[in-house]
């Protein structure tokens, strides 16, 4: 029987997990959602993560996180006094905030970026030995209507590079859903096909064709770097905690430089030491900075 032309391109590691169905839904949709029962990580696991992603985040801020409830300060009149305030921020108070630098912090998340399933379908997007890291970060997010606005926040993660693009992703992204996602509880927002257009979102019309990614914790959302995608705002108490590992083609500079300011020991605490460290581009090297071409002698 003869194979299709997505077959011929499908990885070993794609045909050993089973991920052929969801190849199929980043082709034809540009994300694809990973059910928790297919990831290898157990629920537990999840757990651990989670709980120890609410330690950081109160390291950082100065306050505890409830899964339940949110952010535990007492509510405070702000300025404004018809306004009831948590914390301060630049344009309102702010109900998300980024946890960075997260694979420094703990094993917990340095196992999570370099998850085989997570990672077999990036490649597939990227390049099996083009693959790098670009960063590690996670999303604290609460009830409030202040968020991304009307727009969703709707982007594609490689708008910062020249068009036009080809049909490889340079970039691509995965979201661990930590908490449930569910449209009131603040889920991802995306366009399905819009990595086909190879460009922007285009306003209003992004926002109009928008549909949540509804999915229970556990579960891993893969997609391409030109799919357009933002996010709800969270209008239910709580908490919506995910981590985004964020990969690029090798020629594509990184958000975190990880390669010199990550500390290299720490690659050697995780499941796969020699995966996380060719990820990390520990061994990169700009081709010309050194002599290397052979170059002739003059004979006098």
């Amino acid at each position: 029987m003869e194979r299709t032309a997505l077959e011929t391109r499908l990885s070993s590691e794609v045909q050993e997990l089973g991920l052929e169905s969801f190849v199929l839904q980043l082709e034809v949709d540009g994300l694809c959602v990973v059910p928790p029962e297919k990831t290898g990580v157990k629920p537990e696991t999840i757990k651990a993560i989670r709980d120890q992603l609410l330690v950081e985040a109160e390291q950082i801020v100065g306050c505890g996180f409830q899964l339940d409830e949110g952010p535990d300060t007492p509510l405070t009149m702000s300025a404004d006094e018809n306004v009831i305030a948590r914390f301060s921020g630049d344009s309102g108070e702010p109900t998300q905030f980024l946890v960075q630098q997260l694979c420094a912090r703990d094993r917990l998340f340095r196992d999570l970026a370099i998850n085989p399933v997570g990672l077999a379908l990036i490649r597939h997007m990227i390049g099996n030995n083009a693959t790098r890291f670009s960063s590690h970060n996670a999303f604290i997010k609460w009830q409030g209507e202040f968020g991304y606005g009307r727009n969703l926040g709707l982007h594609c993660d490689q708008m910062a590079v020249p068009r036009p693009w080809g049909r490889n992703a340079l970039t691509a992204n995965t979201n661990w859903c930590l908490t449930d996602y569910t449209q009131e509880d603040g889920a991802m927002a995306y366009v399905p096909g819009s990595h086909r257009r190879m460009e922007p979102p285009r306003f209003p019309e992004a926002v109009e064709l928008a549909v949540p990614i509804e999915a229970p914790a556990g579960s891993l959302i893969v997609f391409h770097g030109a799919t357009w995608h933002g996010a709800f705002p969270r209008m239910t108490p709580g908490m919506r905690l995910s981590i985004a590992n964020y990969f690029r083609h090798y020629m594509i500079l990184p958000q975190d430089d990880i390669k010199n300011l990550f500390p290299q020991e720490l690659a050697d605490d995780c499941s796969d030491p020699k995966m996380f460290r060719m990820l990390a581009g520990f061994v990169d090297e700009f081709p010309y900075t050194q002599q290397t071409e052979r170059i002739p002698r003059f004979v006098s």
